[in-house]
């Protein structure tokens, strides 16, 4: 009785995930107490210009464009947990580089080491969550991570808000206790989690990614909701409640709250409610809710009664989308991959959300600049095309990867340990 309790209460999951699941959460601890003070850091505190902070910062995201799908090769060779360690070491140089970066020219070369480093780790770290996981519980998996990524984020974020009351000190302590949280995750790493033996390597590389129909709608279907229910709502919805409704920083900063929150509460409900239905009708139902928190927003701007309860709304709608979505996609992209290949999928589906990211800023905000009510109607657009795309997918699937897995419980509890 007293191990089936243990087990329930750990979800299915194995001794290894939750440490690897504690680990995501001080790196995210870290990461959430620095990120939103990296231009302020450098710009204030360093006395950059604005635009040699911007250029820092960009370079720890577009350094990972190039390094990602790098890392997949590797991860596939020498194992995701050596990989995710490496990329913790890089991290760790990077941010710690950066809390004594007196020039521009110190200042990019460890933003460079950073960037590395999340490019190669988001694909290890997924890699590593999906073989350690049993095939019928890697949604499961995918959904304490997640939990514990954002509850890092928001923790992180309060926490970092006081210590960088303290100026340039408090700015380099936050840089160096990121940089503490990468290292005590490689500790754990290698020190404690344990990694199935990999299997025999399959030839072919990236040309067996690039000719899997299947996976490459699945990547393009990725990257368009990743633009718009992580790039929009991060990125211009900000600027737009600011210039266009009017609204001071401390209820921005709810907003984006409300939509963590959100994550942190419904993830793992919405894994479960996952169980034995269909994939693709659960991204469908992720585009939905992506599509109605644009149209909310742009009656936010149209009626200024309820504006600001029709953002907070809007910004938990895509919270749930965001849990409809994460809780398929990396058990699909590890049902679709052949074991040997798992990494240079997971890499190459890392890359689309990099390039999701990258996207909605890149090009949403020159046409925020010309019309607000255009910027936010071409994203309901592309994600009810994402949403479309997702139900023709299911045709190009394998009947045993459409349906998300009902957890097996003939698995006695001692043996997910």
């Amino acid at each position: 009785m007293l191990d089936d309790i243990q087990h329930r209460l750990r979800f299915g999951l194995s001794r290894d995930l939750w440490l690897v699941t504690l680990g995501i959460f001080l790196n995210s601890l870290g990461y959430g107490a620095v990120l939103p003070f990296e231009v302020i850091y450098l710009h204030d505190g360093r006395g950059f210009s604005l635009s040699v902070a911007g250029l820092v910062v960009a370079m720890l995201s577009g350094v990972a464009v190039v390094t990602a799908p790098l890392a997949g090769p590797l991860i596939d060779r020498f194992g995701s947990r050596a990989i995710a360690g490496i990329a913790g070491v890089a991290l760790a140089a990077g941010y710690g580089g950066l809390a004594f970066a007196p020039t521009p020219s110190l200042a990019l070369a460890a933003a460079v080491l950073g960037g590395a480093g999340n490019g190669m780790l988001n694909p290890s770290q997924t890699t590593l969550v999906a073989t350690l996981a049993r095939s019928d519980v890697r949604h499961r998996a995918t959904a304490v991570s997640r939990v514990a990524a954002n509850t890092g984020y928001g923790i992180g974020g309060a926490l970092g808000g006081l210590v960088a009351t303290y100026g340039l000190t408090g700015y380099i302590a936050l840089y160096l206790a990121n940089a503490v949280t990468y290292l005590v995750y490689i500790a754990v790493l290698l020190a404690v989690v344990r990694e199935p033996a990999r299997p025999e390597p399959t030839t072919g590389g990236y040309r067996v990614v690039v000719h899997d129909g299947a996976f490459l709608q699945l990547a393009f279907i990725n990257l368009a909701l990743i633009a718009v229910g992580w790039g929009v709502f991060t990125w211009l919805l900000p600027p737009y409640a600011k210039d266009d409704i009017g609204l001071g920083t401390p209820l921005i900063g709810l907003i984006l709250l409300a939509n963590t929150a959100t994550v942190v509460v419904a993830q793992v409900p919405v894994a479960k409610f996952a169980e034995g239905r269909r994939r693709v009708v659960m991204m469908a139902v992720a585009a939905s809710l992506f599509v109605g928190a644009c149209l909310l927003v742009i009656a936010a701007g149209a009626g200024r009664t309820m504006a600001y309860a029709d953002l907070i709304i809007a910004s938990i709608a895509v919270g749930i989308g965001e849990c409809f979505h994460t809780t398929v996609l990396s058990p699909l992209v590890a049902d679709l991959a052949p074991t040997s290949l798992r990494g240079r999928y997971m890499a190459a589906m890392g890359l689309s959300w990099w390039a999701g990211l990258a996207v909605a800023p890149a090009l949403g905000t020159p046409i925020l600049s010309i019309s607000s009510t255009a910027t936010f109607l071409i994203a309901a657009g592309v994600a009810a095309s994402a949403g479309l795309s997702a139900l023709s997918l299911e045709r190009r699937l394998p009947a045993t990867s459409r349906l998300t897995p009902r957890p097996s419980e003939a698995i006695a509890p001692s043996e997910s340990s």
